[in-house]
């Protein structure tokens, strides 16, 4: 019955707002009160439903108005909360939709960085998440995830022990000095 009711009034608010205003209007309007319902549940838990439904309206936004300032910001927020969500594929596509079409927006550079860390992370693909990382470094040299990307090609395809030792190493040759 809740479900319902959410649905209800949904479409009645969209009705009354698409009956006075613009494509655009509506569009921000829907997508602010997908984002209200989204993120106003106290538990922290995030509907799955939900927030695939709003990366669609986001990359629908974007299609529909490619030049408004927002649409990069919208496929910034579809991209990570694909991420987040476990979608890598999806992710990928997203941050590439920035990256070609927006490649001065603000942060073109993480968008670049996170599908290394994708591509390292959720598909396993150390040999493209390098090539990423590296491609990163060179046309960001001095971006803030800089270090992220140096350390994460130091450590491709180490397991956590790996690491957990490499770092008593460290950590041991240092108390030696």
């Amino acid at each position: 019955m809740k479900t319902f009711k959410t649905i209800f009034y949904l479409v009645l608010v969209a009705l009354i707002i698409s009956a006075c205003t613009s494509p655009k209007e509506n569009k921000l309007s829907e997508i602010k009160l997908m984002e209200d319902e989204l993120f106003s549940d106290e538990s922290q838990m995030i509907d799955r439903q939900k927030a695939n439904d709003l990366i669609g309206v986001y990359e629908s936004f974007a299609e529909e108005f490619p030049n408004d300032t927002e649409t990069p910001v919208y496929l910034f927020k579809a991209g990570d909360m694909a991420m987040n969500l476990n979608m890598p594929r999806k992710a990928i596509d997203i941050f590439d939709k920035i990256l070609n079409n927006y490649p001065d927006f603000e942060k073109a550079p993480q968008c670049l960085f996170l599908k290394g860390y994708v591509y390292e992370n959720d598909l396993k693909d150390l040999e493209t998440a390098k090539k990423l990382y590296e491609e990163f470094l060179v046309k960001y040299p001095d971006d803030e995830f800089a270090d992220d990307a140096e350390i994460s090609i130091k450590n491709l395809g180490k397991s956590p022990e790996e690491l957990i030792r490499e770092f008593e190493e460290q950590q041991q040759k240092e108390g030696e000095i």
